[in-house]
């Protein structure tokens, strides 16, 4: 598997994220959606990686930089057919990584608190990140569940 930055201006990636926002509409209400389209992704402080091998896209997953000390998980998505191959956790297992090397203290994310997002947070807790209150520009919602992991 080959990770690496994408630009997010290829076909297949252009997908993904289509096929993760239609994912979080079926999953949330739309107050509660805080996955990010292709322009939002697009913004310096973000980071995305794309997760490919044979030529065929297998998922991604993004960081937003918060401050010079906390980043943000986002875009975390597997490609359909590749479900339960164990991509997530390399794309997760390279984030915090990259994380790490930034100098981030801590990294963290919001994700739903609905059944559809139980393997995430399972996903998620496999990799020490614990439950915490909201960060950033986040309100407490009912339907998110927010994580956070400490790197040093």
């Amino acid at each position: 598997m080959n990770i690496k930055i994408d630009d997010l201006n290829g076909p297949e990636i252009q997908a993904l994220i289509a096929e993760h926002l239609r994912g979080m509409s079926e999953s949330s209400p739309p107050e509660s959606i805080h996955a990010l389209d292709l322009s939002g992704l697009k913004k310096p402080e973000i980071t995305f990686w794309s997760a490919w091998e044979d030529g065929e896209l297998l998922g991604c997953g993004a960081v937003k930089e918060l401050d010079a000390a906390h980043g943000e998980l986002k875009s975390m998505r597997t490609a359909s057919r590749h479900l339960r191959k164990g991509v997530a956790r390399a794309i997760l297992e390279h984030i915090i990584g990259e994380a790490s090397r930034r100098g981030y203290s801590r990294l963290s994310l919001e994700t739903g608190s609905m059944e559809a997002f139980f393997p995430a947070q399972k996903l998620y807790a496999s990799f020490g990140f614990t439950e915490c209150g909201p960060f950033g520009s986040y309100a407490e919602d009912p339907n998110s569940m927010f994580m956070t992991k400490e790197l040093r």
